[in-house]
């Protein structure tokens, strides 16, 4: 929210913006997010849908603004009080829709009764998108964290899908601009990996050893995950948003550190050393 509302303030240069998302059930937000206030008026505001200009745009699921918040007759007047308080009186309000649901509202607003013209509103519109694809890459990530579980039976297909889940992980994890999260992925990659390890050290006291750790660097990872899949150069690529060649590259240096001569050597490598699930 805060790169969103980053945005709307320095494309349309409004004074004020502020932003909640649906945290307490459905049709109910809660600001959480203010930039350029004066009072804490608004801050944790919880809005209902329907309520206000907010609680308009949530119900309707379309931008909506008033050029006169205290005097508009096109909205309810819970929040008057709030709203006043701050000094709004010019206001927009988008709504941040994922896969047909409101998931939250960005406002911008002025401190004089002046019309927002469509530029502003077509900016706050793009902001509004910017925060919705970050909420489908925040669910992407969730999704696949509560998938990415190491099998309690150690059956070799259900550690298929762990791997499936852990390619999944690292080619989504650059992609997150929350750092946080971020790392909440790299950290559990790490986990499947070491989990797997011992898995297969458990499972046959004859198999080899974990061997001394290797210092990959995180795309050497990202393509060596891929590549233990089955994966092609190519196939990789389109994965990781690289080029063949930068495949290539990535790969070759890997499997140098790795001390390994094929593919096949370097992900058993990989995973012998605790790098791959």
């Amino acid at each position: 929210m805060r790169a969103a509302l980053n945005r709307l303030r320095l494309v349309t240069g409004l004074p004020l913006a502020f932003a909640g998302l649906v945290e307490l059930g459905p049709g109910h937000l809660r600001i959480s997010e203010l930039q350029g206030n004066r009072t804490t008026s608004l801050s944790g505001l919880s809005v209902h849908s329907g309520n206000g200009l907010g609680g308009k745009a949530v119900a309707l699921a379309r931008p909506c603004w008033v050029t006169d918040y205290s005097s508009s007759r096109q909205i309810s007047h819970e929040y008057d009080a709030a709203v006043a308080a701050e000094g709004i009186r010019s206001v927009l309000a988008v709504p941040v829709v994922v896969r047909r649901e409101v998931r939250g509202v960005l406002y911008g607003a002025l401190r004089a009764p002046q019309p927002l013209g469509d530029r502003t509103v077509g900016a706050a519109m793009e902001a509004a998108r910017d925060l919705e694809q970050a909420l489908v890459v925040r669910d992407e990530a969730r999704d696949l964290l509560a998938a990415a579980r190491p099998p309690e039976d150690g059956a070799p297909g259900a550690w298929e899908e762990v791997r499936e889940a852990h390619v999944a992980l690292r080619a989504l994890a650059p992609r997150i601009d929350d750092p946080e999260l971020r790392q909440e992925l790299l950290r559990v990659c790490g986990r499947l990996a070491g989990a797997a390890a011992a898995d297969t050290a458990g499972a046959d006291p004859a198999a080899p050893k974990p061997g001394p750790r290797v210092a990959l660097t995180p795309r050497e990872l990202d393509v060596l995950s891929c590549v233990a899949l089955g994966a092609t150069n190519a196939a990789t690529a389109g994965r990781l948003g690289l080029r063949p060649e930068t495949v290539k590259g990535y790969l070759r240096s890997a499997m140098r550190k790795l001390e390994a001569h094929t593919r096949l050597e370097a992900v058993v490598a990989a995973r012998r050393a605790g790098l791959l699930p």
